[in-house]
């Protein structure tokens, strides 16, 4: 009997330490490579929570899908192999329909306004809601950045002037209703592969941050680049459940305080990379100038233009997700509208 007690003290000793706790590294897993906001960001994430928790989690970070792409990231969390992961609502959403929200293209007037959206508490409370049900947890934002358009055939100011291009789109549901419904080809290639698909022809355009295009060269195989800013790529940090259960409420608060840390991090280095881009010292409007590409900003009029040729794939998408989170982000875009 002494025995069995004392073995059942034992268990219930162990059962009230953190599973984490017992873990050498617990992985953290994305696709962002090492010099990208997101990651610096999801780097920091993993500082603060083995500062606050004295070293018993220890958060090992895999950048540049070291672990998978982002959707065989997102069942690994499912399936409790992977406790934490970072994955763009563009790929979440092929787990979770109602994260689709946020990749209707043109949703967002200009970045200050989608930001103060995704930091508001009640936002990120009702998005987060249609998670668990899905096997994840979702504790806060990271980010790649707002998609934008490049080609190789002409200026893109308008709406028709994409049609007929053959373009390389994410592979996301959202994302490839928006270049159909304006009359692109939509090609799905690997992304490694989109710099050798432009240069050859077998594709005409892609859809990336500038960042992105500019950091992989895609400027030197296309000298059209229009700021559409569609999308903000936007990633949810995905716990695993059952991980999340084990820990203590003191842990699951700094994880969602190192959270936010990542979103700031994350924010902040994207700016600095615009402004001077990893090696070469020079802002991206100086980069397009010196590779001689022609740089469009669309004015407010040709940007409703685009916003009303969306109107079928909102209108599609309202179907699949239901008014209600559709008519409750819509609200609160008019409420910080900046």
């Amino acid at each position: 009997m002494k025995r069995l007690l004392c073995s059942l003290v034992i268990l219930l000793f162990v059962a009230s330490i953190p599973t984490a706790a017992l873990a050498a590294k617990v992985k953290f897993g994305h696709i962002a490579p090492t010099f990208h906001g997101m990651s610096k960001g999801i780097d920091a994430f993993a500082d603060y929570v083995r500062e606050k928790t004295d070293g018993k989690i220890d958060i090992a970070t895999f950048p540049q899908g070291q672990l998978g792409n982002e959707r065989s990231m997102a069942s690994q969390v499912q399936s409790g192999s992977l406790p934490i992961a970072a994955v763009t609502t563009a790929v979440l959403q092929n787990f979770v329909p109602e994260v689709a929200i946020l990749d209707m293209p043109f949703l967002f007037p200009n970045r200050a306004t989608a930001y103060a959206v995704l930091d508001d508490e009640a936002v990120k409370e009702k998005i987060f809601s249609y998670l668990p049900k899905k096997g994840f947890v979702g504790i806060g934002w990271v980010e790649n950045e707002i998609r934008d358009f490049s080609n190789t055939k002409r200026p893109i100011r308008h709406p028709e002037d994409i049609k007929g291009l053959k373009v390389r789109v994410m592979n996301s549901p959202a994302y490839l209703d928006t270049f159909n419904q304006l009359g692109a080809s939509t090609v799905g290639i690997p992304f490694p592969e989109v710099y050798s698909a432009l240069q050859t022809g077998v594709i005409d355009a892609q859809e990336n941050p500038l960042m992105t295009a500019v950091l992989m060269k895609f400027p030197e195989v296309t000298k059209f680049v229009t700021n559409t800013q569609h999308a903000l790529t936007e990633c949810i940090i995905v716990v695993n459940p059952d991980f999340w259960n084990r820990l203590s409420p003191e842990y699951q608060q700094i994880f969602r305080e190192a959270a936010k840390i990542a979103t700031d991090v994350n924010r902040a280095r994207n700016v600095e990379i615009k402004q001077s881009l990893p090696k070469l010292e020079i802002s991206i409007e100086e980069y397009c100038k010196q590779n001689n590409v022609e740089l469009i900003n669309l004015t407010d009029a040709e940007r409703e233009e685009f916003r009303k040729a969306m109107i079928p794939v909102w209108d599609k998408y309202r179907g699949i997700i239901g008014d209600d989170i559709f008519d409750f982000v819509l609200a609160k875009i008019e409420e910080h509208k900046q």
